[in-house]
């Protein structure tokens, strides 16, 4: 007899519903007659199953594979000591024992008896599923792969110490629920007016060798989020510079490079500033380095939005935690806009100086700038050439030049972003 009241750490976890349904199916196996009311009870169940399996792409067994996702999604006082750190200490150990003890007769569970009540074999199917290559495109094929080889996994434990210690080594590796299994994330405000941080799905696989030249500023970049991930001291990031010379990219690039030392990146735009504070209290006590990024960062004269992030980056009572850093893109130095008025005094402003200084004070709080320029005429033909040969364009080389340098004077001169839009232009002639 199983029964689900006894979970401690893993209690009240969320989308457990199937699970509570299914189980009180398994407990009635050997005492209920096969009535038409069990019998649709049970291909609910197989239904909602095939359904988590259209929505993530999931396939084998997929009763484990369910089970599965709720340990790895379930964010409680033991997943959450575990993730990165590893082994927790104390009772939390012990207690989360005694749940994954429960978990495990669920994962070796006999179904034999509910078999019998789908004479069509419709449960075995789910036991053994398979799924179509034409089923559509899968939530995130990096995720749905990690919670079917832990399945496995769990599912082949030889008791339940090692299911124990299967489920310690996923969190240390992976981490748990949202901020484990995502690499990014973006800020939305629900229904209530509370900050929520919700995953990014697709992300751009950009590697920092995607971006041809640039290399002492991707160095830069590359030490000091190395600094900060190694617990060291870090500086927050300003990258500016001239439109497409890959400013975005290299933030990208970075979150992929260091998504599994425990980097997370969650995207903030300049309107929901005032809600950097409910930002930060959800992400200072995980074990996980955040980025929060703004891409694109500046500000018009009226704009006072800036004076939050100000705040927040220094100047505040609350002390920036150790775990979080904040990287800007922006094509403006100083990304508060500034006028010759605010220098000659013409504005009527009788203290001009300080005007001066408060808007350059956004700028001075990023302790590292990092400049990306427009390429030479030399470096914008390298990039086309390197971006050709890795594309498999089929073109002799003086008028692949030749063309590329028409298409920078029609599309806002010589950049990084103008040499791939050629590129991508000339791959779709071919």
């Amino acid at each position: 007899m199983l029964d689900l009241n006894k979970l401690i750490v893993y209690r009240d976890i969320p989308n457990s519903e199937l699970m509570f349904d299914m189980v009180a199916l398994m407990n009635d196996a050997d005492v209920y007659s096969e009535t038409d009311e069990n019998r649709d009870k049970l291909y609910c169940c197989i239904s909602r199953l095939v359904r988590l399996a259209g929505e993530y792409g999931f396939e084998g067994n997929l009763w484990q594979n369910y089970l599965t996702w709720l340990m790895v999604n379930h964010e409680n006082v033991f997943s959450t000591s575990c993730e990165i750190k590893g082994i927790p200490e104390g009772t939390v150990l012990q207690l989360a024992e005694l749940d994954f003890t429960i978990f495990r007769q669920m994962f070796l569970y006999d179904f034999k008896r509910l078999k019998a009540v789908c004479a069509d074999g419709a449960l075995d199917m789910v036991l053994s599923y398979k799924r179509s290559d034409n089923a559509g495109k899968i939530f995130n094929k990096r995720i749905r792969d990690h919670i079917c080889s832990l399945s496995k996994t769990l599912a082949d434990s030889v008791n339940t110490h090692e299911f124990t210690w299967f489920m310690i080594q996923f969190y240390q590796t992976f981490g748990v629920g949202k901020f484990g299994l995502h690499k990014a994330f973006r800020v939305v405000t629900d229904d209530s007016g509370e900050t929520q941080i919700v995953p990014i799905n697709n992300i751009a696989h950009v590697k920092l060798d995607d971006l041809i030249g640039y290399d002492a500023p991707k160095k830069k970049l590359i030490d000091n989020t190395e600094a900060f991930l190694k617990g060291k001291r870090a500086n927050n990031c300003l990258l500016f510079g001239d439109a497409g010379t890959g400013k975005s990219s290299s933030i990208k690039a970075i979150l992929n490079k260091y998504y599994d030392d425990g980097l997370r990146i969650i995207e903030i735009y300049k309107h929901q500033l005032r809600n950097l504070n409910d930002v930060i209290a959800q992400i200072k006590h995980r074990n996980y380095k955040f980025i929060i990024y703004m891409d694109d960062l500046s500000f018009e004269d009226f704009e006072v939005e800036y004076k939050y992030l100000k705040a927040v980056i220094e100047g505040g009572l609350e002390k920036k935690p150790q775990n979080v850093l904040i990287y800007a893109t922006s094509n403006r130095r100083h990304i508060v806009k500034e006028s010759f008025s605010d220098r000659d005094g013409w504005s009527g402003d009788v203290h001009k100086t300080d005007t001066m200084q408060e808007k350059l004070s956004l700028s001075a709080r990023f302790g590292v700038t990092i400049y990306f320029g427009s390429p030479l005429k030399k470096e914008y033909e390298q990039i086309i050439t390197a971006l050709a040969e890795r594309n498999g364009v089929s073109m002799d080389k003086e008028k692949l030049l030749a063309e590329a340098n028409k298409w920078a004077l029609d599309h806002g001169g010589m950049s990084g972003r103008t040499a791939q839009q050629f590129v991508d232009f000339v791959l779709g002639q071919q």
